[in-house]
């Protein structure tokens, strides 16, 4: 089987870098290597940085309008290439169609939310805030920003960061996964197609080189990031070391707490489709289910029943319900996690790590595939409980009452998102009010706001004090100036010694 060259995208066009190493990107589903993608050198991430500069000043000017109309455009051909956007993702990724055409219409939500950019970008004014002087605020652009984005939502994420950083007037320097980087190139494409000038967009692919080279540029503005916590935290503080603001998404546990009066109907239903949807590769998966009072009992054999049914088959089958792992390493890294959980004496109801794969699809025997792990009566002192998986395995914890399991998610070390199933709505009211966690739903598995909302975690979900797009991604990527002004003919005569006062 022929494989694909991956390269870089800088100034508008194509660029193959100087390092001359590159990384091999799979398809999951059948083992194969399907390309080479290109790894940045430091002197290929100077080169997107450079290109990026010499364009922010024309754009930084060019009035909001404008630049919206370009992002309308945008929209228009990300509408008409959606589905050859997910089918990018499902080859390179492994999540099943539907889930990739999900990713997409979610990103696709953001372009619409940065359209409105000439409202986002008002200013405050007032006038006579003291004898014959007005006061106002606006909001400019940084410059070049940039953003390094995981594996997972490959479409998704980046689309957290550049259209609005690009629509508020910056630039935009993309540092993909090297694990499925072809969606970042078929954005670049289509920006360019909807009349964005050269320099704005930039894409260099890499690893650890390119991102370091990035955090110290001293040209790069800001920079966000998704991925794990450990590198959040790193990320965070070099880029704080060197002058830059930095907002960086971390890992997750997210838990939900299934109380006796909730319908388990559907609760079975939310836990099924949160824990297994994407391999479990979601920083928003469910992945801890906090049974409360006599409900395990109910629960747990019913979700071993529906986890031994799921459809795991090679994602571009629209009847599958789960693809395979994204590489053999995350496969063996999860596969050891279940072997821990084991031996530390956690009950592994259904093993996932028994699955058959002759049901995956044509030419998938050499793929990645691992079937849907459940373990019950796991204590929060097993690693299992404490440590993202980022894999197909729910494991289930049971509590006496609500008051326990608000206090167990409230002590865990992160703080993504949330659940709770309760027909109660003092337990809604209450649970919503006292959880330590960023992203909340009630009876909604997987709270991921809106884009007008904006997406965040807090404690070591999140390092940085802004979270993802909404109102808080046009702050992240504008810097406040407040103008006051008065004429001369206001002007009493005299020199002010005093510290002015409003008069």
């Amino acid at each position: 089987m022929s494989t694909t060259h991956i390269p870089h995208y800088i100034n508008g066009q194509i660029s193959s870098g100087e390092s001359g190493q590159t990384q091999a990107v799979t398809n999951p589903a059948t083992g194969e290597v399907t390309g080479q993608v290109e790894l940045a050198s430091r002197t290929d991430v100077n080169s997107a940085v450079a290109a990026a500069s010499a364009a922010f000043p024309a754009w930084a000017d060019t009035p909001p309008i404008r630049r919206a109309r370009v992002m309308f455009k945008f929209l228009q051909l990300l509408n008409e290439h959606r589905d050859e956007l997910a089918e990018a993702i499902t080859r390179e990724h492994g999540k099943v169609f539907t889930d990739a055409q999900g990713e997409v219409a979610r990103g696709i939500d953001i372009v619409e939310y940065a359209c409105g950019i000439p409202q986002l970008l008002k200013g405050d004014y007032t006038e006579q805030v003291s004898t014959g002087i007005d006061n106002w605020t606006m909001r400019q652009p940084l410059g070049v920003v940039a953003g390094v984005t995981p594996f997972n939502f490959p479409v998704m994420v980046p689309m957290w960061m550049f259209p609005l950083a690009i629509a508020a007037g910056n630039t935009f320097v993309l540092k993909p996964s090297p694990l499925d980087p072809s969606a970042s190139l078929l954005l670049a494409d289509l920006l360019k197609q909807a009349g964005l000038p050269d320099g704005l967009f930039n894409v260099v692919q890499g690893d650890k080189e390119s991102v370091e080279a990035l955090l110290d540029h001293p040209d790069v503005q800001a920079l966000s990031f998704v991925g794990s916590t450990p590198i959040a935290n790193l990320i965070y503080e070099r880029g704080a070391r060197n002058g830059k603001r930095i907002q960086a998404l971390g890992g997750a546990k997210n838990h939900m707490v299934v109380m006796p009066d909730a319908d388990l109907d559907k609760a079975v239903d939310a836990l099924i489709g949160a824990a297994y949807g994407s391999a479990g590769e979601r920083c928003m998966a469910i992945s801890v289910a906090v049974l409360v009072g006599d409900v395990a009992d109910q629960m747990v054999p019913r979700l071993a029943e529906r986890a031994r049914a799921l459809k795991v088959k090679n994602g571009m089958e629209l009847d599958a319900e789960m693809g395979p792992i994204v590489t053999a390493q995350a496969h063996q890294r999860i596969t050891g996690y279940i072997d821990k959980g084991i031996a530390e004496g956690a009950e592994l109801v259904v093993d996932g790590r028994q699955f058959d794969t002759s049901a995956t699809g044509e030419g998938c025997s050499e793929g990645f595939w691992m079937g849907g792990s459940l373990f019950d009566h796991v204590s929060p002192e097993m690693t299992i409980y404490k440590e993202e998986i980022f894999g197909p395995v729910l494991v289930c914890v049971r509590v006496p009452d609500i008051a326990t399991a608000i206090d167990l998610i409230n002590d865990h070390e992160f703080g993504n998102g949330v659940s709770c199933f309760t027909e109660s709505g003092n337990v809604a009211r209450e649970f919503g009010r006292r959880i330590q966690v960023g992203m909340v739903g009630i009876n909604v598995p997987i709270p991921v706001p809106m884009a007008w909302h904006g997406f965040g975690g807090w404690k070591r979900s999140m390092f940085g004090d802004t979270h993802a797009y909404g109102e808080e991604g046009v702050r992240f990527y504008t810097k406040q100036k407040s103008i006051m002004q008065r004429w001369s003919d206001s002007i009493n005569a005299g020199a002010e010694f005093a510290m002015p006062t409003h008069k």
